[in-house]
């Protein structure tokens, strides 16, 4: 499997090869903080196996992580932990050309999740706005 993809202004963008390891969806504070979301998607994969073209922007998120992101949109992107994840990065998933090129398959950090995300499942649908759907 090859996935491709990148920031919003297309300044920063990757070819990650293989499987990830894993595609997850995050309900971490740090995640929710950084993206300004809940949760975040992550798909993980071996360092050696992406291929990142332009220069993202390092952050360091924790005492063991660092997050990168494009310096110019401010997209989220990537996240490095030789703690958690060595050797791997995590891509932010909602980052794919094609969002669909990998499932998530777990829901990770629920312990920090908002208590809303119960019951986000039950709230009403839209195609687009209220009032606006065609």
């Amino acid at each position: 499997m090859t996935i491709t993809g990148g920031c919003q202004c297309g300044a920063v963008r990757y070819v990650a090869e293989g499987d990830p390891h894993h595609n997850a969806l995050c309900c971490c504070a740090d995640c929710r903080k950084s993206a300004g979301a809940t949760p975040v998607g992550w798909a993980l994969f071996d360092q050696d196996k992406v291929t990142i073209t332009g220069s993202p922007v390092s952050y360091r998120s924790s005492a063991q992580s660092i997050r990168q992101f494009c310096g110019t949109c401010g997209t989220g992107l990537f996240f490095y932990s030789d703690t958690v994840f060595p050797g791997q990065v995590d891509i932010q998933s909602a980052t794919f050309d094609d969002p669909d090129a990998t499932l998530p398959g777990l829901l990770i950090q629920t312990v920090e999740a908002p208590r809303w995300m119960a019951t986000m499942h039950e709230l009403p649908k839209f195609a687009r706005f209220p009032g606006m759907d065609a």
